[in-house]
């Protein structure tokens, strides 16, 4: 790329805030609608009414009323099955996944600022059809790969477009009042489109931008939006332009614009408007999603999870054999404890590794499939000790959602030891917990053993991810695996967490409320470490005591873990731990009240919001974190700080609520050190107490800071297999937070991925002494011809000091997406019914039945599956060669006469839904059809090609998939 090109990028990104869309992430004028409401209302509406199908189909009651009050914690509470346990709920991933989508939303005025076809803009409506719909496939192929992370980010990014049309088109004053079907479905015509020699506005009156449609455009229903320009005023001679201060194409005839993002705009009077059709769209687009998908795939690519993960990356090599055995004893105690509950994992994952090798990773949602595959790893060879234990890691990290805990057993040291950036990279922005089981250390009967040196890179992960190293000889690893027992109950919160290196003897303070439950208290350190544990109330209980007042004690290697005897003392308890070596306290419980935070930075313009910032927050600096308190809706928030025990620095943040639990948390000035974030607050939500509750909680991801910025942006998060796509970056050293543009000096880079993909990037950077305090490069990435689609890979690009002391980062995500030919949906006839129904009352003791064709098309992919989408019969499907040899699947639907109506939901093998719906009216008389009576005719309705059928006893319609 040349420089020119790299200095449009950079002013591009630098004009960010200068973008043409509903506001990002938060109204600056406090009651327009943003892109973030109008998805996570979306979200939660059709995520609720999910649950209340299957809810229905399963007879059992759903008592949430749907509407924009929807809540993610009560959405979650109404979706979960109730099994008679006394497990608590947590929406944690709920909340990360929805905050994911809306992130992702957003960063399209990062990533695509002046891209019209992205905005709709300039009547760009064939090209951002396409935008989405290509988005849409990609998100189905990622959904069937159970890549849902990549598909939560793609989703977002197509929502974005989706909902911009509302806003910058006049399908709104053309008096339109329900979506435009025609955007998410490729075999549908975009039609009445205002052609390019068709004048459509004339100039505002002044301010008022009311009637500046031309009255034939409204009158011949043409389809029109507004043209965007921060440079230029060149336009179409008579087209609308989008309006605003920054737009210059409005200050040229005709004049102002046609804009409806928010209530001040151009047209901002029909701006609710444009926001509830943007919302219904958004439905509509999940619902399609939904069918295509199926309802608990839907519901995983929405985040809804009532547990966590069960993750394990395990050494393969020789000496692992009893690791091996451990690992496989405590996952299927998991398993087959709380199969069937609310806490059995929501999925599992496996990544063995040795050395050549690591991998293939296993994720699945099924857990005799983990026991198969756990079962089946055998310790062999081993070679030169070293093991590729971080490229294992690293695969795990990617693959594992958001605030996962992972665990890793070792015996050996890393022989990939130079991706230790990349995976506290990953840690930091995925938030993940790494805990470490390491056996065997300096065993010196062992050729393998571990030393303290090659532990310490452990040691370091572990602490930055806020996970434990627990060192254990093999033959007490037993019991230590508690501790993950203990992780994979549902809702476990960290409400203190600690680690002293250098070690010095210490006392540390914690609140327990009256949410918590099942507390426990690790500790690690060396043998010499001991403790007193001080409760609330004075009572205390010293190291030597395993089983005391407070609390059971047990010991495993440099691990102690006390067991709570009592929940219900609340209140202000104390540790005090005495010893000169590195230790670490953790304490954690399960509880329904929680945080999640992300890293956001500010940019002006026309439309100032917050941002996702990627990597690190700048040392010097200001930082604002967006934060969401979760699990109660009676929540103070006095104190949020960022905690650094190594200083000791307690940064004190300003808060600013943002209605509901979510604030904007800004530290001014921040000084270098590694930070985890804490809260502090009260709970009012019992009725039973007089006064609120105070809980702590902190967040286990520690939070580093840097000299440097880098920032890299990719023009699509898709990858076509075979084909290339390129990522421009900027790299700048800053002073107090703001970038030194006298400053000079070399960069290390690195990108790397972790799906091996071909990949180029400069070894190094240099900003030169007229370089602004920049240095700019590429990096590129190429997906194999033979790469699936709906297969994801995570770009990880560094850039560090020469002194290899400072490091910045960003983390980027792609889902490879083969192009789609096959765009129509499967095709629907029906073949014969029967039926013995009457108008008797008894409708239960007579049956009907309805048989049908369908078919995918001579040029289709095939279809995947048909299943029940309305009714309560059964549903039988066969496969038969047609006469002219294609595929054919007879669908067999039988049902009582008191359910008269079936709708089928029909998918191809790319995605595409049809419906069938069949309907038998009340008789004496039945007479039966077959094929040779039948007349069809093909309709199209809502985009989907569909049969329907004349004849007297069954009617076949095309309805559109949303409601």
């Amino acid at each position: 790329m040349s420089s020119k090109c790299l200095l449009l990028v950079s002013v591009v990104l630098a004009l960010t805030g200068l973008t043409q869309s509903f506001q990002p992430l938060f109204a600056s004028d406090g009651n327009s609608t943003s892109h973030r409401e109008i998805t996570q209302r979306a979200v939660l509406r059709k995520t609720a009414e999910v649950c209340r199908d299957i809810a229905g189909a399963e007879g059992r009651d759903f008592s949430l009323t749907i509407d924009d009050s929807l809540t993610a914690d009560r959405v979650q509470e109404a979706c979960s099955v109730s099994d008679n346990s006394t497990s608590l709920l947590s929406s944690v991933l709920f909340h990360t996944s929805i905050a994911n989508m809306y992130f992702s939303n957003a960063n399209v005025d990062l990533a695509s600022a002046l891209s019209d076809e992205h905005h709709f803009d300039g009547e760009m409506f064939q090209k951002g059809r396409d935008l989405i719909t290509k988005g849409v496939s990609a998100v189905k192929a990622s959904v069937k790969l159970e890549n849902f992370i990549a598909g939560r980010w793609t989703l977002g990014r197509i929502c974005h477009t989706l909902q911009d049309f509302y806003s910058h088109s006049n399908w709104v004053e053309l008096g339109n009042i329900a979506p435009y079907n025609a955007l998410i479905k490729p075999d549908k015509t975009i039609e009445n489109l205002a052609g390019p020699n068709i004048s459509t506005c004339r100039n505002c009156t002044g301010d008022n931008c009311d009637d500046n449609l031309l009255p034939d455009v409204l009158q011949q229903g043409l389809l029109t939006s507004g043209y965007f320009n921060l440079i230029s005023s060149e336009k179409p001679d008579g087209k609308c332009s989008h309006g605003g201060s920054f737009d210059q194409t409005s200050k040229r005839d005709p004049v102002g614009g046609i804009n409806k993002d928010k209530i001040g705009s151009s047209h901002g009077s029909l701006h609710r408007e444009a926001a509830d059709l943007a919302e219904n769209a958004t439905v509509e687009l999940l619902e399609d999603i939904r069918t295509a998908v199926g309802d608990q795939n839907f519901l995983r690519l929405m985040g809804l999870s009532q547990s966590s993960v069960l993750c394990f990356v395990i050494d393969t090599t020789g000496s692992m054999s009893d690791d091996i055995a451990e690992a496989m004893r405590v996952s299927f105690k998991i398993i087959d404890s709380k199969r069937g509950t609310q806490q059995e994992p929501s999925a599992y994952i496996l990544v063995p590794f040795n050395d050549p090798g690591f991998g293939p990773l296993l994720m699945t949602t099924d857990a005799d499939k983990f026991k198969e595959s756990i079962s089946q790893l055998t310790a062999s060879g081993g070679g030169d000790i070293p093991e590729l234990c971080l490229s294992g890691l690293q695969l795990a990290l990617t693959a594992a959602p958001p605030l996962s805990e992972i665990f890793v057993f070792t015996d050996a040291p890393a022989k990939d030891a130079a991706l230790k950036s990349t995976i506290t990279a990953l840690i930091e922005s995925t938030k993940s917990e790494v805990t470490f089981m390491l056996t065997d250390v300096l065993t010196s009967r062992r050729k393998r053993a571990l030393n303290q040196a090659d532990a310490q890179l452990y040691l370091d992960l572990a602490r930055a991810s806020g996970g434990q190293a627990i060192e254990v000889s093999k033959s007490d690893l037993a019991l230590a695996t508690s501790v993950i027992e203990d992780s994979s109950s549902s809702a476990v919160v960290t409400v203190f967490q600690v680690v002293m290196n250098p070690g010095k003897p210490d006392n540390f303070t914690f609140v327990f409320d009256s949410s918590l439950r099942n507390i426990t208290v690790y500790i690690t350190g060396t043998s010499s470490l001991s403790f007193n544990l001080t409760s609330a109330t004075g009572v205390s209980q010293s190291s030597s005591e395993s089983s005391g007042p407070l609390a059971s004690l047990s010991l495993a290697g440099n691990l102690r873990r006390l067991t709570l005897n009592n929940d219900n003392e609340t209140g202000m308890w104390e540790i005090s731990v005495d010893s000169n070596d590195t230790y670490s306290v953790k304490v954690t419980g399960q509880s329904s009240i929680y945080f999640i935070y992300n890293l956001v930075e500010y940019h002006e313009g026309l439309h100032a919001d917050f941002f996702l910032k990627e990597g690190r927050p700048l040392a010097g600096g200001n930082a604002t974190l967006l934060v969401t308190v979760a699990g109660s809706d009676s929540v103070n928030i006095p104190e949020i700080t960022l905690y650094d025990n190594s200083g000791p620095a307690e940064v004190n943040g300003t808060l600013q609520s943002l209605g509901g639990s979510n604030f904007l948390v800004t530290f001014n000035e921040i000084p270098a050190g590694d930070f985890v974030v804490r809260l502090r607050g009260e709970d009012s939500s019992s009725s039973s107490r007089s006064t609120p509750s105070r809980f702590q909680r902190q967040a286990s991801t520690q939070m580093k800071t840097s000299s440097i910025s880098l920032t890299a942006q990719a023009n699509s998060t898709n990858i076509e297999p075979g084909s290339t796509v390129v990522i421009p970056f900027t790299v700048t050293t800053t002073t107090s937070g703001v970038i030194n543009e006298t400053a000079t000096g070399t960069f290390a880079v690195r990108a790397t991925n972790d799906r091996s993909f071909d990949s180029t990037s400069p070894s190094s950077v240099t900003i030169e002494t007229d370089g602004g305090g920049r240095a700019n490069g590429t990096v590129t990435l190429t997906a194999p011809a033979t790469a699936a689609s709906g297969m994801d890979v995570t770009l990880t690009i560094e850039a560090d000091d020469a002194a290899a002391t400072d490091i910045n980062y960003v983390v980027l995500r792609f889902s490879v997406a083969a192009e789609v030919t096959d765009v129509n949906g499967p095709v629907c006839q029906e073949v014969s019914t029967s039926s013995n129904c009457s108008s008797s009352s008894l409708c239960y003791s007579s049956q009907w039945q309805f048989v049908a064709n369908v078919t995918d098309g001579v040029n289709g992919t095939g279809i995947e599956r048909v299943t029940i989408r309305e009714g309560n019969g059964t549903l039988n499907t066969t496969t038969v060669v047609g006469s002219g040899g294609e595929n054919i699947t007879v669908a067999s639907y039988q049902a009582s006469c008191c359910a008269d109506k079936v709708e089928l939901s029909v998918v191809d093998n790319v995605g595409n839904v049809g419906i069938c719906v069949g309907q038998v009216r009340q008789s004496t008389t039945v007479a039966p059809v077959t094929a040779a009576n039948v007349t069809t005719y093909t309709t199209s309705a809502g985009g989907y090609t569909l049969s329907s059928t004349l004849c007297v006893w069954i009617t076949v319609v095309a309805l559109p998939l949303w409601k």
